[in-house]
């Protein structure tokens, strides 16, 4: 499944992605936010990555005005490879060498039709794995080693 949040600078760009992805048959889940009022992206970072970690092969996107502070957010959670894209190279390598499993964009900085494709990009790659695997293997350790210390 496909879990998406936003906060309020992102809203717009966020309701035109959801009309793309409707239309190539997406199936998604809109965890929010619904109005303009100002609020925190941290909510709808913490909202996307609780059900990506309890979803096996969930990913999630996240969009606020950079994506900068959506990816910092997401990254704090456990299993979590979050990754700002702002082109398709990046968003397709993310991917296949990171394993990524959130996208995050910034309305402030991608354009629609851009945005369009870095999402079909990031959704269309798988992760291969391979003589990648040691370098995800060593992110989960730090990871695991931050939360013993």
């Amino acid at each position: 499944m496909l879990y998406i949040g936003c906060d309020h600078a992102a809203l717009e760009l966020k309701l035109e992605m959801l009309e793309s992805l409707k239309g190539r048959g997406v199936d998604f889940v809109d965890l929010g936010t619904h109005t303009g009022e100002r609020i925190d992206y941290t909510d709808f970072a913490v909202a996307v990555c609780r059900r990506v970690q309890g979803e096996p092969g969930a990913m999630g996107i996240l969009f606020c005005g950079t994506g900068i502070g959506m990816s910092m957010a997401a990254n704090k959670h456990a299993g979590i490879r979050a990754a700002v894209c702002t082109d398709t190279y990046s968003a397709r390598m993310t991917r296949a060498h990171n394993d990524c499993n959130v996208l995050c964009l910034g309305a402030r900085v991608v354009g629609a039709g851009l945005c369009e494709d870095i999402i079909a990009t990031f959704l269309n790659t798988a992760y291969e794995g391979g003589r990648h695997q040691a370098r995800v293997d060593a992110m989960a350790a730090i990871e695991a080693q931050r939360l013993q210390d």
